[in-house]
């Protein structure tokens, strides 16, 4: 029997069809596929290139976005494929201060510029309440309270709620039985509050008196259930971190040794690292500690300390007691990082901490950098995301994600307090009685207002106002800049 031509003939053009059909589909999903991956066509020379994303916004939103003097075509949030290399970015907003940034960047890489601050070009300062005197000032983390003292033999606060546009202020005062020698004539007192728990209830309280000290954990919910850390353990106390946000468990360092307090339990631990001159609590269970290694030697140590571990773990030896000698942690994106610093030179180690007393190679350097001066503050951003340093006025930041180094000074001949953060990618300065805020980089300054100097300046969580404290003619003032404009 004969084939039927016209049956082939249906038959090759529907193989056909379908061949093209897939060819048609795995070419669509290919083309999807690489635009995924940030592949585009480069205009300037008809090339295919892997771009790099941008994630855009700012505060407040709603600004435009200009990258190399062209449009976004969405204002932020936004996003956008660029090529690698150096842009230029610039966002706009009705009434602000341009906000700009010169950004070098590589092919199939995320960079987010989703941190902008958008500064009121007029910046108008409100006064909140009036005082005759003003002693010291503390704001709570995420901006929702300042603990504002008047005189530093008094332990009484006003606590001033910053929530709502509309502040509420409570005078909270500790009671005498809560302190040493509260009846006693002639002894000379000194109140200073020194740091909030994360949760923004209790407040670390240092009296001193007749050339003593003690701590007291301040409640500022319920004042009377205040309680005094060093007359419940009897135990002289240098340095103290809270550990939790329950107002009961803390980290010490009590004759160099670094213990745990349970106030609840009224227990305390045996010492967990000896040997210890400073150190600083990461989260609620991680000790960093700079410690006294070999006295022949003049030996300082960096070490390591996670609740639990049986011992700590030394990452860092040096010789020279002389030697500025800091360390600081953080965890950023399921990764733990430490950061050592040896007189200008600052290590950066990622990984994960230690688990063993002798396991150090969990821990690898990413990054290596020297800074102009001595260094004498070291610690991480908010988010761990950046690491900064200190000398007086000269001051310097690594970006971790980015492994990006820079360097700055802070205006002004007056001294100089610590930089402070005032969100996770900003950080504020006072000196010489000028409040500034800059990014991390030291890029975008701007002067919001005049300050008295070494007082507290706080944004609230939804960035609407600054809240500072400032001497007038006739006494001091809370007072506020509204950073978003109605």
């Amino acid at each position: 029997m004969k084939p039927n031509p016209l049956k082939q003939k249906k038959l090759f053009k529907l193989i056909a069809l379908y061949f093209f059909m897939a060819v048609a589909v795995i070419s669509i999903v290919f083309v999807i596929f690489m635009f995924v991956l940030g592949y585009r066509i480069d205009n300037t020379n008809g090339q295919i290139e892997q771009y790099s994303f941008f994630q855009f916004n700012s505060s407040p939103v709603g600004a435009t976005v200009a990258v190399d003097g062209l449009p976004v075509n969405a204002q932020t949030p936004n996003k956008a494929s660029l090529p690698a290399g150096t842009h230029n970015v610039v966002m706009k907003k009705d009434n602000y201060q341009d906000w700009t940034k010169s950004v070098s960047v590589k092919s199939a890489t995320l960079t987010w510029l989703n941190y902008a601050i958008l500064v009121p070009k007029k910046l108008n300062v409100e006064q909140i309440s009036k005082y005759d005197l003003i002693y010291a000032s503390l704001a709570s983390p995420e901006g929702s309270d300042i603990l504002i003292q008047t005189a530093a033999d008094i332990p009484s606060f006003d606590l001033v709620d910053l929530t709502s546009d509309a502040t509420k202020t409570t005078k909270i005062v500790l009671p005498a039985k809560a302190y040493s020698e509260s009846t006693t004539a002639g002894v000379a007192h000194i109140f200073q509050a020194i740091k909030w728990d994360d949760g923004g209830r209790y407040v670390l309280l240092r009296h001193a008196y007749n050339d003593k000290s003690e701590w007291i954990v301040f409640d500022s919910q319920d004042v009377n259930m205040s309680k005094n850390i060093t007359q419940l353990f009897n135990l002289a106390i240098n340095d103290i971190y809270f550990a939790g946000t329950n107002g009961n468990n803390f980290y010490v360092l009590s004759s160099n040794d670094v213990r745990k307090l349970d106030l609840a339990a009224g227990t305390i631990s045996k010492p967990l690292v000896s040997n210890v001159a400073s150190f600083s609590l990461y989260k609620t269970n991680v000790v960093a500690y700079i410690g006294i290694g070999d006295a022949i030697k003049n030996e300082q140590v960096a070490g390591i300390y996670r609740e639990g571990d049986e011992n700590s773990h030394v990452l860092r030896k040096i010789t020279g007691k002389d030697t500025p000698f800091k360390i600081s942690t953080a965890r950023y994106f399921n990764e733990d990082y430490v950061v050592i610093a040896e007189g200008n030179k600052v290590d950066i180690l990622g990984g994960s901490y230690p688990t063993g007393g002798n396991d150090t190679k969990s821990l690898k350097n990413i990054g290596t950098f020297n800074s102009a001066q001595d260094i004498h503050k070291l610690s991480f951003s908010p988010s761990g995301e950046y690491v900064l340093t200190q000398s007086d006025a000269y001051f310097a930041s690594y970006d971790i994600e980015r492994q990006i180094f820079t360097e700055s000074n802070i205006e002004g001949v007056g001294p100089v307090s610590d930089l402070k953060w005032l969100d996770n990618n900003y950080v504020w300065s006072d000196r010489d009685g000028k409040l500034t805020i800059r990014e991390f980089d030291g890029a975008n300054m701007h002067t919001i207002n005049a300050v008295l100097y070494g007082q507290d300046v706080v944004m609230t969580h939804n960035k609407r106002y600054i809240y500072s404290i400032n001497k007038l003619v006739d006494g001091y003032q809370l007072q506020r800049v509204r950073m978003i404009l109605p």
